[in-house]
């Protein structure tokens, strides 16, 4: 039995981690049977090496050897692919084909991304893995293989198959042992050197001289947090290899090949931001409700001057400009308020709000009545609720008519009636 060192020589996989070694310790162990293996592992960590290891460690080495993406065929013919068709099945069938199962028939198939495949598909994926039968599309002789199946995923399987994605028995049956590829951030040694690896790969692809990085670069390479694993590491290298003239490498150089660089380090997560939008929110809310008592005063001090000089044109002219500078001209006010908006206007709507003026004033106007309050309450709830009553109450619980008093939709009336219990 080869060595872990040797077989990672002989494979190209670099790296002493030991979650790697022991991944790898056990693809030699399993090689030699012709059990099913399922490996795991993130997108990008490598999971093709394995099924290659186990393939060349067997006594199938000598038979073919397959990979199939399960997630680049579509849904549609992935059947015909694995398992073969017969002449007329489907719509373009113009002759009989030879599935993979029947091509590998003494070898290996590695089903990459076999939690993509459709329920339809598993079932018959099940049925090759009990008893080595399988049936070409549009054909109903049963056919024999003898394959060994190594399949690969990145998704967790736990969930699809509690979503219902993926078969439960099909699971069991691949996974009879599973070897899982640590991720590159688990792997901070080995970091630095697959970039030196791929760094001399690249120079002697193009004919230039091997990129250095210094030691702060080195360090941005272990903060990293490496999402697409060594193929992404490959190809921030390749990009630096091919852009950069300078030939040693800052920190701040290759941070500019690293998207949105984030740290692999624990962060500390601040209250500070959250705190400072309620802070935030809060001010907003006493501007409004102060801007609003603020109006509600100049309204008290209007009508006590019109009660005391109610004829005077001068005064009158002037409260006229005083009313329009709070509320603006009724005639322009259309607007195309969402129902929060409206439910806040209903509240701030000067129509609704109690103050007594003589009859025939300049106040008519605004629709005032009743009598004014010399102390008003700055919950809007409350507000609400009363405006809400007096509608109702002269309108006779009639609630379209009062939804349009109050300016709010029907619906938005209906539920705060419910709200408050009215």
């Amino acid at each position: 039995m080869e060595s872990v060192q040797a077989i990672k020589q002989r494979f190209g996989i670099i790296g002493n981690d030991q979650k790697l070694n022991r991944a790898i310790e056990k693809a030699i162990q399993v090689a030699p049977t012709d059990i099913s293996v399922l490996v795991t592992g993130e997108s990008g960590v490598g999971k093709e090496s394995v099924p290659k290891i186990i393939h060349q460690l067997s006594h199938r080495k000598h038979g073919k050897y397959i990979a199939v993406n399960c997630g680049a065929i579509p849904e549609g013919t992935i059947d015909s692919e694995l398992f073969g068709h017969e002449k007329g099945a489907f719509t373009g069938a113009t002759q009989t084909r030879s599935g993979y199962f029947e091509v590998a028939d003494g070898g290996t198939i590695f089903l990459d991304e076999v939690g993509e495949l459709p329920l339809t598909t598993q079932v018959r994926l099940l049925r090759v893995l009990e008893n080595g039968e399988f049936i070409k599309v549009g054909s109903s002789q049963v056919q024999k293989t003898n394959v060994r199946i190594v399949a690969a995923t990145n998704v967790n399987m736990f969930e699809a198959i509690n979503k219902g994605k993926f078969r439960e028995d099909l699971y069991y049956r691949l996974s009879t042992i599973e070897i899982h590829l640590p991720p590159l951030r688990d792997r901070q040694d080995d970091i630095h050197l697959l970039f030196r690896k791929f760094a001399s790969d690249f120079a002697l692809k193009y004919k230039m001289p091997t990129i250095k990085l210094t030691d702060d670069a080195t360090l941005e390479l272990l903060k990293f947090r490496w999402n697409g694993n060594i193929r992404q590491l490959r190809n921030v290298a390749e990009q630096i290899s091919v852009l950069e003239e300078n030939r040693t490498i800052n920190g701040q150089t290759i941070r500019g090949y690293l998207p949105n660089a984030t740290s692999n380090l624990p962060a500390v997560i601040s209250n500070t931001k959250s705190e400072s939008d309620f802070s935030s929110e809060r001010e907003i809310l006493y501007k409004v409700l102060f801007d609003m008592k603020a109006d509600l005063n100049d309204l008290k001090k209007l009508t006590a001057e019109l009660m005391k000089n109610g004829n005077d044109k001068d005064v009158q002219k002037n409260n006229e400009s005083l009313i329009q500078k709070i509320y603006g001209d009724e005639s322009d006010a259309e607007y195309d308020e969402t129902e929060e908006d409206l439910e806040i206007l209903s509240i701030a709507e000067p129509k609704t709000t109690s103050l007594v003026a003589p009859s025939n004033t300049l106040l008519d106007k605004y629709h005032f009545a009743e009598e004014i309050q010399e102390e008003e309450t700055l919950s809007l709830q409350d507000k609400e609720l009363e405006l809400i009553k007096k509608s109702l109450e002269r309108h006779q619980g009639k609630r379209k008519l009062a939804a349009a008093e109050l300016g709010i939709s029907e619906r938005t009336l209906y539920r705060k009636i419910k709200q408050y219990d009215l």
